[in-house]
């Protein structure tokens, strides 16, 4: 570590402590540098997702600073408590040349100081976030997961996992959970609190993603909580109830799916909404019904269509069944509902809220579109690499 201390031709200091005055230049003993630095000065290649490591062998660091050629902003360290060591907190940056500059003082109260400079490996492969979800700024509901999708498969997850910070405007706890080698979503163990803020800072810059494979680029998304906009679809008493931030303020009847199979059942358990459509064509291909003389085809424009899963669930407006809403479920699995109140629910709805449906003998699968909220919490916290949960900051 003592030789690591200076840096041929980075213009820095030699790392040794400056000489008090009177001490002999000739004979004195050598004594280690002040402050080492890692890695050395001159080193090549240098493994982005190596900490670069500061430490004082005698007296105590006063400033550190790590800086990437062509870059103005430091690179993000944490100094110790008893101002001894200081470390970069993230990885560094594939295929850049740093300098580190470290100032302290000795025992003695003497000025100290050290400077390195190095470079990092060009990796022969990359990995990046292709996607966010929620979009930038957009305002989402209390139910909403934060789902992280890479551009290749990730093999060192718990690496991966550990640069994925995630600050609320209200601390919540929540736990990542791997849904495949190529995406992670993260979920609070309750709901969201209703109208803060949340951001996704990924540092994922450098890190090793599989051997020799590093990330290039970082991501920050921040998005907003708006109400609290709960609804309960009750399928047995055929009715719809809403809820916002607590208050029922409006409800209908409807009329769900009409059983009889599996595809005409309309699932129970906590959905989310995932998009909306206003028309949609319905058609009942999903099933495997194309031949328009199946006494099953139907293909038909839906208004004020609010998608609930993946398997072809919506709340949607059904003026054909009116007669039926509040009485009996006659769909395919939807929830129909009055075209007035069909409209003001669409009007309203965002990504992520919350419709809770009760009275089925079919439940959610915790894969159908994002019935992530149908996983025990034990079970949701368990998918992820790291193993524990962890609690936003602001």
């Amino acid at each position: 570590m003592a030789a690591t201390a200076c840096t041929a031709g980075a213009g820095g200091d030699t790392g040794r402590a400056p000489r008090a005055a009177g001490m002999p230049e000739s004979g004195a003993r050598s004594e280690p540098a002040a402050i080492a630095i890692a890695p050395a000065g001159g080193s090549r290649d240098v493994r982005p997702d190596r900490a670069v490591v500061v430490t004082a062998a005698r007296g105590a660091l006063r400033r550190v600073t790590v800086r990437a050629d062509g870059t103005s902003a430091p690179v993000e360290g944490r100094l110790a408590r008893d101002h001894r060591s200081w470390r970069t907190r993230w990885a560094l940056r594939p295929g850049t040349a740093y300098t580190v500059t470290a100032a302290g003082s000795d025992d003695s109260g003497g000025r100290t100081a050290a400077t390195s400079r190095f470079t990092t490996l060009r990796p022969s492969a990359t990995f990046r976030i292709s996607d966010v979800t929620p979009r930038p700024g957009e305002v989402v509901g209390v139910g909403m997961p934060l789902i992280v999708t890479f551009d290749r498969a990730v093999a060192r997850r718990a690496a991966v996992e550990r640069t994925l910070e995630v600050r609320s405007s209200r601390s919540v706890t929540g736990a990542w959970h791997w849904i495949s080698p190529q995406q992670v979503v993260f979920r609070p163990r309750r709901y969201w609190p209703a109208h803060g803020r949340v951001t996704l800072v990924a540092h994922t810059t450098g890190v090793r993603a599989a051997p020799g494979v590093y990330g290039t680029s970082g991501n920050v998304t921040a998005f907003h909580i708006g109400p609290a906009r709960i609804s309960t679809v009750d399928v047995r008493r055929h009715r719809m109830t809403v809820r916002v931030d607590g208050r029922a303020v409006r409800g209908a009847g409807i009329s769900a799916g009409k059983g009889g199979r599996r595809a005409y059942t309309t699932t129970s358990g906590v959905h989310l909404t995932m998009g909306k459509g206003d028309p949609i064509v319905m058609t009942s291909q999903w099933m495997g019904v194309t031949d328009k003389k199946d006494p099953r085809y139907y293909k038909l424009k839906v208004r004020h269509a609010v998608q609930i899963s993946s398997s072809g669930e919506y709340v949607h407006s059904a003026p054909w069944s009116v007669k039926s809403q509040g009485r009996e479920n006659v769909s395919h699995g939807c929830v129909n509902a009055p075209p007035q109140f069909a409209s003001w629910y669409y009007a309203g709805s965002l990504r992520g809220d919350v419709v809770t449906v009760t009275g089925t003998d079919r439940a959610l699968e915790w894969t159908n579109g994002w019935g992530y909220w149908q996983l025990p919490w034990s079970r949701w916290k368990a998918g992820s690499a790291l193993g524990r949960p962890l609690t936003t900051r602001p």
